[in-house]
């Protein structure tokens, strides 16, 4: 089915015509159109217009208003002000376009066919070194964005740029040649491989830094490593795949999916390094400075003012992290054919990246029509405001930080349940882990990305205020009333008239559409989230003042039973494109 025009932008398109019909000569404007506390809405076009014309813009508003036809959508334009226009759209109007979006299985949000390829950068552990609170935020906000931008249309290829490659693989293969059974343990769990990755590190580590002739043993390794050496690889490829079992255990908790195919890490790049070099040294782009290859920037100086450049090959040879960034976008424009490269990436890493992207740029591998973005996302602080570590001031694990969310929410699950709501107790244990896993999830994308954060499970698995679980309830809530409504239907009746909530509640409804295209277009899932709160916050609103089952009519029982099954969908529908699942019963 075709996308359902919004009423916003019904409207907004009689504006723009009723200016052009007022002022014949002036180029198309803009009426300004938005939501208003006075009314609908509020146009504030025509003061800017008025004053390139030489009008007064309240005889201009006036005229505009004459041109405007009041009846099917319009009910009613005031003119405000100095010239402001107050917009009220008819009850029909809202219930009509509601209708055509609940026929619709997309709730008339548009699908742009062939709008581009995105290559999404995210979620990008290290092998053989635990998940820790830190690596939260790529994964959930990458996962988001990736739903969202697919979702209108976007051809999306999912990277995970897992750290897999570098000298520490040294110590820990050398160490593994030398103790051929450590890395041995029963079964295939996530926490066991770890377990025993964390050991190995830790008993490497040790020896490393006591053994002088084991470090000899290990710097060798990695050169070893570095050329192809058969033995050497096998062992690598194991702590690879003993660090995916783990990476896929915690994934799975945080409930996403990873595909084997999209983990391409750093050393899937390594055959491709000294071409990127190359080729960066004979355009011009790098040069050689004290024996390395550096590209240099005039706007990136040092604390003594001298130019900090980026290293793209150090002086003794090595590869810097650059390089890999830099042959990560090669594959991903030129095989990959992508339009846009997004990364979620820690916001510390901006420099970093910037010089990156503007090196790309000058290789001609980035430009106009192809584009690079860092989505930035900041620090997860605990409740002190200080970066989130444990009372030893150890990092926190990330498993478990989601374990205890899971516990709480399902302690919250089982204080609610009654005979009423009837959960069994495989039902609580569910609910409880994907309340708790949604409410880590949402307090982290109803924060602007580029924001740090507290993270605060007890406000997070709270019933109220701006939480995932304060929707999940509406959402569940709605099923309730949809369970009970015996023979009456879910219908729109346009011919009502609607209550204030009715119309507050239908108008939100209405802005789905416009608010994911929001979000997809500047990288924003902050935006998708205060729209879910603010469409649960309506409803309860509803639901306080609007009676449902025993509405004054049988109408007007199906026309709130309507709503109520259209506010359900747009809810499920908005949470599940940040991640988060939408119980039945709560």
């Amino acid at each position: 089915m075709a996308s359902v025009p919004s009423l916003a932008s019904t409207v907004n398109q009689r504006l723009a015509d009723a200016l052009s019909a007022a002022l014949p000569d002036a180029a198309p404007a803009d009426p300004l159109l938005r939501r208003s506390d006075r009314a609908d809405f509020q146009a504030n076009g025509i003061l800017a217009l008025a004053k390139k014309a030489k009008a007064n813009p309240r005889e201009l508003a006036t005229q505009v208003v004459e041109k405007l036809a009041t009846g099917d959508v319009l009910k009613d334009i005031e003119v405000s002000g100095p010239g402001f226009l107050n917009i009220t759209v008819s009850d029909r109007a809202i219930i009509e376009t509601l209708a055509a979006r609940a026929a619709d299985a997309r709730l008339g949000v548009p699908y742009h066919e062939n709008a581009g390829t995105t290559v999404v950068d995210y979620a990008q552990p290290n092998v053989a070194k635990e998940m820790h609170v830190g690596h939260l935020r790529s994964a959930v906000i990458g996962a988001a964005m990736v739903e969202i931008l697919e979702f209108t249309g976007e051809k999306v290829v999912r990277r995970h740029h897992i750290g897999d490659w570098g000298t520490q693989f040294g110590m820990l293969i050398q160490y593994l040649v030398e103790h051929p059974g450590a890395l041995d343990h029963q079964g295939a769990d996530g926490e066991e491989a770890m377990s025993a990755l964390n050991r190995i590190y830790k008993a490497a580590r040790v020896l490393f830094d006591s053994d002088e002739e084991f470090k000899t043993r290990a710097r060798d390794r990695v050169v070893q490593l570095q050329a192809g050496d058969e033995e050497s690889r096998a062992l690598w490829q194991r702590f690879v795949d003993e660090s995916k079992i783990y990476f896929y255990s915690v994934f799975n908790k945080l409930d996403m999916d990873i595909a084997d195919a999209d983990v391409v890490g750093e050393s899937g790049y390594n055959d491709m390094l000294e071409e990127t070099c190359r080729i960066l040294e004979d355009s011009g782009v790098a040069v050689r400075s004290e024996g390395a290859l550096c590209v240099f920037f005039d706007d990136v100086k040092g604390p003594d003012g001298n130019p900090t450049p980026l290293i793209v090959k150090k002086s003794n040879g090595g590869y810097g992290y650059a390089a890999t960034d830099l042959s990560a976008i090669r594959n991903r424009v030129g095989d990959l054919k992508a339009n846009t490269l997004l990364y979620v990436v820690d916001v510390r890493q901006s420099l970093h990246f910037r010089m990156v992207f503007e090196t790309a740029r000058r290789a001609g591998w980035l430009t106009d029509d192809v584009t690079a973005h860092q989505l930035g996302f900041g620090t997860v602080l605990g409740k002190d405001g200080k970066p989130f570590k444990t009372r030893e001031g150890e990092t926190v694990r990330l498993v478990d930080l989601l374990d205890e969310a899971i516990d709480r929410a399902t302690a919250v699950v089982r204080e609610k349940n009654n005979e009423k709501v009837g959960l069994t107790e495989a039902e609580i244990v569910e609910n409880g882990a994907q309340i708790g896993i949604g409410a880590v999830k949402y307090a982290d994308l109803s924060t602007s990305a580029a924001r740090d954060y507290k993270f605060d499970l007890d406000q997070m698995v709270s019933l109220n205020g701006d939480t995932s679980v304060y929707s999940q309830y509406a959402y569940a809530r709605i099923q309730s009333i949809l369970r009970l409504r015996g023979e009456a239907a879910p219908a729109a009746h346009p011919e009502l008239e609607l209550a204030p909530q009715e119309r507050a509640l239908g108008l939100h409804l209405d802005q789905f559409g416009e608010v994911l295209a929001e979000a997809a277009t500047a990288y924003e899932p902050h935006k998708l989230a205060a729209y879910v709160y603010q469409l649960s916050s309506l409803y309860t609103s509803f639901y306080a003042e609007c009676p449902v089952l025993k509405a004054d009519t049988p109408a007007q029982v199906e026309n709130r039973l309507f709503l109520c099954e259209l506010t359900a969908r747009t809810l499920h529908q908005g949470l599940a494109l940040l991640g988060i699942r939408t119980p039945e019963r709560l």
